[in-house]
């Protein structure tokens, strides 16, 4: 009898987990969907949609997206390898930075060490828009308005403070192991390059995807130091498109959501294992 009550029971709890958890997957799962179906709208404005969804398909707008820039109005192709350049460029970079930093900050003791973690946990909890004005300023008076560089340089620059979760990972590896090439003659150098990264794969994958999303699907910086509409971003461009032309703005957004979600899946294995793993230490 009792065990018959624990069967009810816990078949009742899976099936209100379950529901409850289609129901959420949908509620996140719609807008997809509809950017979507509303990339391949025939009539290319959002007026024309019945209800949710358009009322005629066509692929169109993609060919259109590469082939029509509307008298040089929106050059999707122009925008979207702007974005490839900072995005490539910000990923490696910062990820040798704050790889860089991550290190020092779990194999060394110096003097003022504690001081720097807590100052960049102080520093993580203000929003990056609170300095745009500042990032403006030193960016006109360094020449770099209007230089997909100066993307690049904020980007890169900045990542060092977020180094927390590859020191976690890299507090994780055994000191036995470093301590043996120390002993064998390795330099601190040769004990990073030739040791601690070949066993660090899943955090260097963790860090260059999203060192590679920020600057990928970011709109705010790029519109603040982007005048010229030729070295605008995919994000500024999308942002800036009429509403007569929504079918153009989905299908842009769909477009440049595939690199990612491609990467993502590609590589979620390194992804779970280094996010797990940089979080066993602080």
């Amino acid at each position: 009898m009792k065990k018959n009550k624990l069967n009810l029971s816990r078949t009742i709890d899976n099936i209100l987990t379950y529901t409850i958890l289609i129901i959420m997957a949908v509620i996140f799962l719609f807008p997809c969907l509809w950017i979507i179906l509303a990339s391949f709208s025939k009539t290319g404005s959002l007026y024309d949609f019945k209800g949710f969804f358009p009322k005629e398909y066509s692929l169109q707008t993609f060919i259109d997206l590469f082939t029509d820039d509307v008298n040089g109005l929106y050059p999707y192709k122009t925008w979207f390898f702007n974005t490839l350049y900072v995005a490539t460029c910000s990923s490696i970079i910062g990820s040798v930075l704050v790889l860089l930093t991550a290190y020092v900050m779990s194999r060394f003791r110096f003097k003022g060490r504690d001081t720097i973690k807590k100052t960049t946990l102080v520093l993580g909890m203000f929003p990056g828009f609170m300095g745009m004005t500042a990032i403006y300023i030193i960016m006109t008076q360094l020449g770099l308005i209007d230089r997909l560089e100066s993307l690049i340089f904020f980007y890169a620059a900045t990542t060092p403070v977020g180094y927390m979760v590859q020191k976690g990972y890299f507090d994780s590896i055994s000191n036995t192991i470093f301590e043996a090439a120390r002993l064998d003659g390795a330099t601190n150098l040769e004990v990073f390059l030739k040791i601690t990264l070949p066993i660090s794969k899943p955090m260097i994958v963790y860090t260059m995807l999203t060192q590679f999303a920020w600057p990928w699907s970011d709109v705010l910086l790029p519109k603040l130091l982007l005048k010229d509409r030729n070295m605008w971003t995919v994000a500024v461009g999308l942002f800036n498109l009429p509403e007569t032309y929504f079918s153009r703005f989905a299908a842009g957004a769909v477009f440049i959501a595939i690199p990612i979600v491609i990467l993502y899946f590609c590589l979620v294995k390194h992804i779970v294992n280094g996010m797990t793993a940089g979080a066993v230490k602080g």
